[in-house]
């Protein structure tokens, strides 16, 4: 599957200060300016977790639940030991271009890192395995990107605290060697540990890349990523209208 022809809805507005509010291929946004963009793809709370591609989960742990701060939004539950709780996005297509968008809190109850994002290549073995990663352990959260010989280049780096909010974005390039990747945090431009706003390297390899969110690696205590439905566009704005 193809997100260039699933799933396309158009998000098209024209804001003052005025907000726009869009659910299940709607967001929220407010802006001074004219707010323009295609929605690719975004996973719809009312329809539940069959608006996945897949989910890894034991029975019962992954599903909507109510927050207080962002309203209807998706908890996956990894208990201790169990290796996985994820669920996929869309395939996608080397040479492509797109923006994504969510918000997440997360808690860890071990020392442990689990990947919260990932942007994953099939086969696993001598391939880059996750080309992108986002990871967070007790205190921090951390961005990867990870080389065709599976060698981690971490690009940034910021304080966190279990159930505490923050707003993701990332523009991505898809390429074997000539891909890149723009990242916001909590609504700010990033600038990696190159010195650059902009990293260029490998963002797809294998056969087959899709994406994915929860929480990821075995570990000796439970952890949850609670999200915002992700929202798959072809503008900033669009992608992070309902962060």
């Amino acid at each position: 599957m193809s997100f260039l022809s699933d799933h396309r809805k158009t998000v098209v507005g024209v804001v003052a200060l005025t907000t726009l509010a869009i659910s299940c291929g709607s967001a929220t946004a407010s802006s001074s300016a004219a707010v323009t963009g295609k929605v690719l793809w975004t996973p719809s709370t009312s329809k539940g977790p069959s608006s996945f591609a897949d989910v890894q989960c034991a029975v019962g742990d992954f599903g909507v639940v109510k927050d207080s701060a962002k309203g209807r939004v998706w908890r996956a539950f990894q208990a201790a030991g169990e290796e996985r709780c994820e669920t996929l996005g869309p395939d996608l297509k080397e040479g492509d271009t797109f923006y994504l968008g969510w918000s997440s809190k997360v808690d860890i109850k071990d020392s442990d890192s689990r990947y919260v994002f990932q942007l994953k290549c099939s086969p696993s073995t001598d391939t880059a395995n996750h080309p992108i990663e986002i990871d967070a352990t007790t205190g921090r959260i951390r961005l990867q990107e990870w080389d065709t010989d599976h060698v981690a280049h971490p690009l940034w780096t910021a304080p966190t605290a279990n159930n505490r909010w923050h707003s993701y974005a990332l523009k991505i390039r898809l390429g074997r060697t000539n891909g890149t990747i723009d990242f916001w945090f909590d609504g700010v431009k990033q600038t990696f540990t190159t010195g650059s706003g902009t990293f260029k390297g490998t963002t797809w390899d294998g056969d087959r890349n899709y994406l994915k969110w929860g929480s990821y690696h075995p570990s000796p205590g439970d952890a949850t990523n609670t999200f915002t439905s992700p929202i798959m566009a072809t503008t900033l704005e669009a992608a992070t209208a309902g962060s």
